[in-house]
């Protein structure tokens, strides 16, 4: 980096990925703000520049603070962080050296300092991580843990439907679990229903009897209402839809079947008609809804029918900087690998990420919108005016 770039970029103030200090004051303060900015998207620390003003004052290299915040990243965070830094001269009255920190970003990686703390970015700012919640996304994220997989530990074998599991088995494997030689136990271990001596998560969704009774908010929420409004108080229809994933898939659909007009659309006069919006276009964002939806938040998957659009609302932000265009294109980030194995055997689900690209192609106006505040994505598809 030369002068002029390190001038532009010290013009343009402190962001989520540039940080100026003066000096480094404390190990431990500054092994936080390496910390932060490693567990977002990595960036520059300029040792040299006043915090908040960017006025340059430089750095005594005399001082050894190379090698010091070299050994603030090996000692102060776990695991260590291998930063590089360079050395850029600013040329003033007295010619002012500025100590360049590149810190990376590794996503398969959640950083700590010594005290266990984890800490983020919030804009130019840092901030430590204490709601458990907020720590398991992170994880997620990173890849290292997976909502689907994780136990539900006062739920057991009893819990699981027996009949349906082994139907699924048998479907999967053409053979019975004993004709592969199996205990039922052991086909619960083998398809990961049952890890490490806990039910987990997505076999409660998929195979559970009441899986609601353990995990409540995981279910749909449908209403219909009369006109626009989201706050309006009168409905047509309001259910709560529980049940496995497979069976919320088929009475989430059928509330919409219930709730939007069928159309001749060339059919012959004693026909039903069709849906006024695709059928495919609504299985498959429902799918996505219940199958790549972030089960770290305890919230329902939400179904909404106005008179001039539907909506279909799941819990979590895209994973993984995953843009709304990239969606569009079939570029599958799994957030769930447990329940897409489930549903690609006992679904619709046909996997590979084109869900969305199938439903654009049956509905082209579908709108998407991830909202990243709000932590939560939005389908709203128009419906037909009436005539």
């Amino acid at each position: 980096m030369n002068a002029l770039e390190l001038l532009d970029i010290i013009s343009d103030k402190e962001t989520s990925a540039v940080q100026f200090k003066r000096e480094i004051t404390h190990n431990d303060s500054m092994a936080a703000e390496i910390i932060a900015m490693a567990n977002s998207l990595g960036g520059l620390i300029l040792l040299g520049v006043v915090d908040k003003t960017g006025d340059i004052v430089g750095v005594d290299l005399n001082s050894k603070i190379n090698e010091r915040i070299a050994n603030i990243a090996t000692n102060n965070v776990k695991p260590p962080i291998y930063i590089q830094t360079e050395i850029v001269t600013i040329e003033k009255e007295v010619p002012s050296k500025i100590l360049v920190v590149h810190v990376p970003h590794n996503p398969s990686q959640i950083y700590k300092d010594n005290n266990g703390a984890i800490w983020v970015k919030q804009g130019s700012d840092k901030r430590r991580i204490t709601d458990d919640s907020e720590i398991l996304r992170l994880y997620q994220r990173s890849g290292n843990l997976f909502a689907d997989e994780m136990p539900v530990y006062n739920a057991s074998v009893d819990d699981i439907n027996e009949n349906t599991f082994r139907e699924y088995f048998k479907k999967l494997r053409d053979r019975t679990i004993e004709e592969e030689g199996l205990t039922y136990e052991k086909a619960l271990q083998a398809k990961r229903v049952l890890l490490k001596g806990n039910i987990s998560l997505g076999g409660l969704l998929f195979f559970g009897n009441q899986p609601q009774f353990f995990k409540t908010s995981f279910c749909i929420k449908a209403v219909s209402f009369f006109g626009n409004d989201l706050s309006g108080l009168d409905y047509r229809e309001s259910i709560d839809i529980e049940g496995t994933i497979p069976e919320m898939f088929e009475r989430g659909i059928k509330f919409f079947e219930s709730n939007l007009q069928h159309t001749q659309q060339g059919q012959s006069f004693n026909s039903i008609g069709k849906l006024e919006i695709s059928r495919i276009a609504i299985e498959e964002l429902l799918q996505n809804a219940l199958l790549h939806r972030d089960y770290f938040k305890n919230s329902p998957v939400r179904l909404m029918v106005f008179d001039n659009r539907i909506e279909i609302i799941s819990p979590g932000k895209l994973p993984n900087s995953l843009t709304v265009e990239e969606l569009k294109y079939s570029n599958p980030v799994p957030r769930n690998n447990l329940l897409i194995a489930y549903a690609k055997d006992s679904m619709l689900f046909r996997g590979y990420g084109t869900g969305i690209s199938r439903a654009y192609a049956e509905q082209p106006n579908i709108e998407l919108i991830n909202d990243i505040e709000g932590e939560q994505f939005k389908v709203i598809i128009p419906r037909p005016e009436k005539k």
